[in-house]
């Protein structure tokens, strides 16, 4: 395995990232089979894991906590809060109050007295980004946490943060987390050379996209999988199943099969440091490991352009943040009253 620099925290980790949101209630509920798969990992040189409090309320921590008794000095550790923790309205968000008290809950699962990397799961616009840097800073400060970082963050939010941090003294978003994949390259854009301008590190998650990279999702088919279940509508997006369907022999001609060509062309990008596996089962973990040494010629990267322009985002994303005013009609519509007044 080939490590490389967590942005400049000097860190080092493996370029795919075992990723837990599969391992609980959510996923994998099989604690002992979850462990066998981290433990695999691990031995297989991935030292880099990231959980979130939310995955399986919890229980995904407390999985990834037992797998790590006896290794947790050998794994570069990262988890994140923002989502969600329960009905009381202050079980989530950005704020001091919460930040501190959802990592203490997450050491805790986690069996450790630090992690690595603390991640903001998701913007807060309700939250002034001083409250929240200030509240990190402290909890680097008091030892609990080696480093701060951001997920799904618009690259706005994301420069707006680092002139935070730089007028206020306040330690600084290190990493982000973006989506990416062959069918979701729109952070190409603004948000990978931003962290590049910034020297932040980039952990992408779903390089699957969602599971549509797997090979299993074709057009005229429904497969009988647990992310169908789930009805993630993704999985029946035409203009998605269609780019598959052009993919597909990419990868037969690469001689790999299609999650090779999907992770390796996440790593591939040089503003990402890491992609996010997230296996439910041993043999998904088995079939990801297997092409870890997978590198993508250009003639290979050209095919996946012509299919795919860079910079863009085929179709509807998996589960990517959606600004406030994208997501609420009321938010970009001025009320008739006011037009009316105008």
């Amino acid at each position: 395995m080939k490590y490389r620099t967590l942005g400049r925290t000097g860190i080092k980790v493996s370029p795919y990232c075992l990723g837990a949101m599969m391992f609980g209630a959510m996923g994998n509920p099989d604690h002992e089979e979850s462990v066998r798969i981290i433990h695999k990992a691990l031995d297989a040189g991935i030292n880099f894991v990231d959980t979130a409090d939310v995955y399986s309320r919890g229980e995904s921590e407390e999985i990834v906590g037992k797998a790590l008794k006896g290794r947790r000095d050998e794994v570069v550790l990262a988890t994140k809060a923002h989502l969600p923790m329960g009905d009381d309205p202050n079980q989530r968000g950005n704020s001091r109050r919460w930040l501190v008290r959802a990592l203490e809950d997450s050491l805790r699962r986690l069996g450790t007295d630090h992690v690595d990397l603390f991640q903001v799961h998701r913007p807060s616009p309700d939250t002034d980004v001083e409250e929240t840097l200030s509240a990190l800073t402290d909890l680097v400060r008091a030892g609990k946490v080696r480093s701060i970082g951001a997920s799904t963050f618009p690259a706005s939010d994301i420069v707006e943060a680092q002139w935070v941090s730089e007028r206020r003294g306040l330690e600084r978003f290190r990493t982000e987390q973006p989506p990416y994949s062959i069918l979701n390259r729109g952070i190409e854009r603004e948000v990978l050379p931003a962290c590049e301008r910034y020297g932040m590190g980039a952990l992408v998650w779903s390089p699957l996209a969602g599971g549509l990279l797997t090979g299993r999702y074709r057009k005229g088919l429904t497969p009988d999988t647990h992310r169908a279940a789930y009805g993630f509508k993704h999985l029946s997006d035409e203009r998605r199943l269609d780019a598959v369907e052009a993919l597909i022999p990419v990868a037969e001609d690469a001689g790999m099969p299609l999650t090779h060509l999907a992770t390796a062309f996440a790593i591939a990008h040089p503003g990402v440091t890491s992609a996010i596996i997230g296996p439910r089962t041993m043999n998904h973990l088995d079939d990801l490991l297997a092409g870890a040494e997978t590198e993508l010629d250009d003639e290979t990267l050209d095919r996946i352009d012509a299919i795919v322009p860079p910079g863009t985002d085929i179709g509807t994303l998996d589960m990517a943040y959606a600004p406030p005013a994208i997501e609420h009609a009321h938010l970009r519509r001025r009320r008739i009253e006011e037009r009316s007044a105008a």
